[in-house]
């Protein structure tokens, strides 16, 4: 630029220069504050009100020290809200879904099958439940206790944890009081997040990951993963393990069932040799949108929030269809209502896939017993069972999952499709078998269209088992949790005051 050129350059244009540099240095230096407020979210400052020992399991002591967090914490309390599909409601699955008693005939499940309710609940909701027993009949290990409680961390330490699966239920009711929360995810001295739960980290470490390593982004998940997973309970000694070493998908998990000739129940109607899945809700979000962007579980179901100029996670866990402000919308620029139907029409298409697949499962279960009646053999039924076995873990999969699906809503409908896909072959070869042993076609079904009616079906006697149920309520958990109190000094009720 030339002497002269300069000269003719107006006043206001140094001004404006001068606004421009102003405007980049700021942004520069917001980003670098905003850079900087991201990691210390990774380092807590904590200003202790008192100690915490490194395996105090009671929520409300930490809340003396985290009364914003506890107070969010006690919000899952709430059974308020449902969506079209799930919420913190009661829901009665069973009812909703009676076909669901014939896939689980001969398993715990077909007994009661609830929508879960908050973190709060976890302890309450496992005792009450029908599938963990009585008085008369207890069947279930100590390992299911594994993910309802704080205490679970110091059982296992001063147990071992070995020891503590190889334990029954109601070995462990009186040392396990307290519910899901603070310890199960925090160190007590920094609140830095930790994974307390042993079967995350050793089905990690085969997989060549160490948690160690874990970034603090991971780690907003995989403090969640540590129940949120598929998982089975290895025989003879009930150990905890996720089945993981394949992969994570619904196919790779099967393999490794299959590959080890795991079942977990016998299906008394079919014969056929089952797998329940639990809730996989970790393994389905891997093979989803969300987790390949980065975004973590606590980003939606726990989002950052802000109160008295105070920035902390919400610990009201809970479904982001509830609060689609501070979730969804952080990332989402549409608006509530538009968000709202984009979920539930995802939902939507995985249902109506989800319940064909659990007419054509239940219906051939019941054709599968009436071929054992009319004299098939075991080699005419063996590539049958196979078929249905593999039919209902991938429907299993994606209804056990929360979120009807949402969590990767195009695998979802994927996998559901591909166990149609098995279920009506092994309906087909039934047909096959129905025809060399002269079985009337088409078979006519018996009416289960009601939870009562399918219940009788399988023989259940559901009024011998309420009537165990509350005679086990109301004589042996007073008792748990007056030993309880005793040990500890306090018993918080967690209890819904709305």
């Amino acid at each position: 630029m030339s002497e002269n050129s300069t000269k003719r350059m107006k006043p206001w244009v140094y001004w404006l220069l001068f606004a421009i540099t102003f405007v980049v240095v700021f942004i520069i230096g917001m980003l670098t504050a905003s850079i900087m407020e991201r990691r210390t979210e990774t380092v807590a400052r904590v200003d202790l009100v008192r100690n915490l020992p490194e395996y105090e399991p009671r929520n409300e002591v930490w809340g003396e020290n985290f009364p914003r967090q506890f107070e969010s914490y006690l919000k899952t309390l709430d059974t308020s809200f449902r969506s079209p599909y799930m919420g913190s409601a009661h829901i009665d699955y069973l009812e909703e879904y009676p076909e669901l008693v014939i896939m689980w005939a001969g398993y715990a499940f077909s007994r009661e099958y609830n929508q879960g309710r908050g973190h709060a609940y976890a302890v309450t909701d496992v005792r009450n439940i029908l599938r963990t027993g009585g008085i008369e009949w207890s069947p279930q290990p100590a390992t299911c206790w594994t993910c309802k409680s704080t205490d679970v961390p110091r059982l296992m330490k001063n147990m071992g944890v070995a020891e503590f699966y190889s334990k029954k239920f109601t070995d462990l009711g009186s040392e396990v009081v307290n519910p899901i929360g603070c310890q199960d995810c925090h160190d007590p001295k920094t609140m830095n997040l930790r994974i307390t739960r042993p079967a995350l980290v050793e089905a990690l470490s085969r997989r060549g990951f160490d948690v160690k390593n874990a970034t603090h982004q991971e780690m907003r998940s995989l403090v969640c993963a540590q129940c949120h997973v598929e998982y089975y309970f290895q025989k003879p000694t009930n150990y905890l393990v996720f089945p993981w070493d394949k992969g994570f998908s619904a196919e790779e998990m099967e393999a490794y069932f299959d590959e080890i000739d795991h079942f977990d129940w016998i299906h008394p109607l079919s014969k056929a040799k089952m797998l329940k899945a639990q809730h996989p809700d970790y393994e389905l979000y891997m093979t989803g949108i969300h987790a390949q962007r980065g975004v973590a579980c606590a980003d939606c179901h726990m989002p950052y929030k802000v109160e008295g100029g105070s920035k902390f996670t919400d610990h009201h866990v809970r479904s982001p269809l509830a609060n689609i402000a501070n979730s969804c919308q952080v990332c989402h620029r549409e608006s509530e209502k538009q968000l709202m139907q984009d979920v539930v029409s995802r939902q939507n298409k995985v249902m109506e896939l989800r319940r064909l697949a659990e007419k054509s499962i239940a219906a051939a279960h019941i054709e599968a017993q009436k071929a054992w009646e009319a004299g098939a053999t075991e080699q005419e039924m063996e590539p049958i069972l196979k078929l249905i076995r593999s039919a209902q873990w991938r429907w299993d999969w994606v209804a056990a999952a929360n979120g009807v699906g949402f969590h990767a809503p195009v695998e979802a409908l994927r996998i559901l499709g591909t166990a149609i896909q098995r279920a009506e072959q092994a309906r087909g070869m039934l047909q096959v078998v129905f025809v060399r042993h002269n079985v009337p076609i088409p078979l006519k079904l018996p009416d289960v269209s009601t939870k009562e009616l399918a219940q009788k079906y399988i023989g259940l006697d559901m009024d011998k088992a309420r009537k165990d149920k509350e005679n086990f309520l109301r004589t042996v958990v007073p008792e748990w949790d007056r030993i309880a109190k005793e040990r500890q000094g306090t018993l918080m009720k967690y209890e819904n005051k709305q």
